[in-house]
């Protein structure tokens, strides 16, 4: 078996960086100059929000800041962060998500410390996180809210309570309750509703296309029913009786899909539950944003809860963001000290405020911030948003159950979403379990 890992061979020759966005934050520069490049956060207020927590740093510590945030569009983010891994030079820490940690692993900076002190602060972080920011056996970046967000269900209410007889704020209402209310709530539940609501004209907005909202669906659907692909060591485990059941529950839930559910882009259930055409989503709630704009009466209909239990857990699909320094730092003690005060509570509950609470933090004791009770219509549409003690859930990355040289090319592929395809055309579980098969294969050659 071939264990290089990809972040070592790709994305890294020829890449230039555009012009960039950039907010100068200046001080009396006594501690020197910093600087930070961050993703370009979708929600206006984010930006403006980021800039007043790191000037109100800067103007402590003294350090004269220059604050680029990069665009996702055109992949500008990743393209510079290649042309910066490949030249050595750059920003001090830079944001980085999903694979991009592993990535680029051998030039960050170990921050086991301001982990080691986040953990015993704020309590055990789950394996989503460890999995994506741990390289080697050490931390190599910081797991922050900004940007980070699950795709949690997000379904219309009166759809289906009329539908389904399915009244989603009892399972999950906005104030503490416990496991057992939301007990009903499973993967054989949402086939069901997923079968009336179809019948009624609004199918569900679930895609399998390859795409990242695809991925992550479908990944943690597996997931909730133990179908690994692989195994932590590598080997090959598509072909088992976990991967059969969950290929035998997407088949069924098949016909109750949308039409162009193959050809789905990460927009395109966005577009299904602002126009009223989807009883449920797994989204962010991006969607319910755009649709308090532009459909007031639809968001007002929306609410958002985890994802269902399987026989394995609730585990709910998510994507975080990481803030991390560059071994060719050039400020490395003024770099640690801001990663520290923005992972910090304070911080991260302003930060995620600010955007209405789209962003989540990586720890279930910070599941508590008063934004989530607050932001309407309806009022605690996002209670259930962020994974609190009594859901009894999990955050999950799609393909963690390897290695991630073996995960990422996974994602990448979109191996998850294409077996369900498969499925979709026509073609037989073992079908789908061969053609997984001999893909995985290759991801070892």
């Amino acid at each position: 078996m071939n264990t290089s890992v990809t972040r070592r061979q790709a994305l890294r020759a020829g890449a230039t960086a555009a012009a960039l966005p950039l907010v100068h934050i200046s001080t009396a520069g006594a501690a020197g100059r910093l600087r930070l490049a961050l993703w370009d956060h979708w929600v206006p207020a984010g930006n403006a929000a980021m800039t007043k927590v790191v000037d109100a740093w800067a103007q402590k510590n003294k350090v004269q800041v220059e604050l680029d945030f990069l665009t996702a569009i055109g992949n500008k983010i990743n393209i510079t962060m290649a042309a910066e891994a490949q030249a050595r030079t750059g920003h001090d820490v830079y944001a980085f998500d999903m694979w991009s940690v592993h990535e680029y692993a051998d030039q960050l900076d170990p921050v086991d410390d301001i982990m080691q002190a986040f953990i015993a602060k704020y309590g055990k972080i789950g394996h989503a996180y460890e999995y994506l920011g741990v390289a080697d056996g050490h931390w190599r970046a910081v797991p922050v809210a900004w940007g980070s967000a699950p795709l949690s269900a997000c379904a219309r209410i009166s759809m289906l309570k009329q539908y389904a007889g399915i009244d989603v704020q009892a399972w999950y209402p906005d104030h503490p309750a416990t496991p057992a209310t939301a007990a009903d709530w499973t993967y054989e539940t949402q086939l069901k509703i997923a079968e009336a609501c179809h019948k009624a004209g609004h199918p569900f907005g679930f895609g399998c296309g390859t795409t990242t909202d695809s991925n992550q669906t479908w990944g943690a659907t597996f997931g909730a029913f133990g179908a690994d692909l692989v195994d932590a060591k590598g080997n090959i485990t598509v072909d088992s009786d976990n991967v059969r059941a969950a290929l035998e529950y997407a088949r069924r839930m098949a016909p109750f899909l949308p039409n162009d559910t193959v050809s789905y882009d990460d927009a395109s259930n966005n577009r299904a539950l602002i126009s009223g055409k989807a009883a449920m989503v797994w989204n962010p709630p991006s969607a319910w944003a755009v649709a308090k704009r532009d459909a007031p009466q639809i968001a007002a209909d929306c609410w958002t809860f985890p994802n269902p239990r399987g026989p394995k857990g609730r585990l709910v699909p998510m994507r975080p963001y990481f803030f991390g320094l560059w071994s060719f730092a050039q400020n490395k003690p003024a770099a640690r000290d801001l990663l520290a005060y923005l992972g910090a509570r304070e911080q991260m509950e302003a930060l995620t405020t600010a955007v209405d609470g789209y962003d989540i933090p990586p720890y279930l004791s910070m599941s508590d911030f008063k934004v989530w009770e607050m932001v309407g219509p309806p009022k605690g549409t996002v209670y259930n948003y962020p994974i609190r003690p009594w859901h009894d859930a999990d955050y999950y990355i799609t393909g963690s159950s390897g290695p991630p040289e073996i995960g990422v090319q996974a994602w990448k592929r979109g191996l998850i979403p294409t077996m369900v395809s498969k499925l979709v055309a026509g073609q037989s579980i073992q079908q789908a379990i061969d053609w997984a098969k001999d893909e995985l294969e290759g991801f070892r050659r």
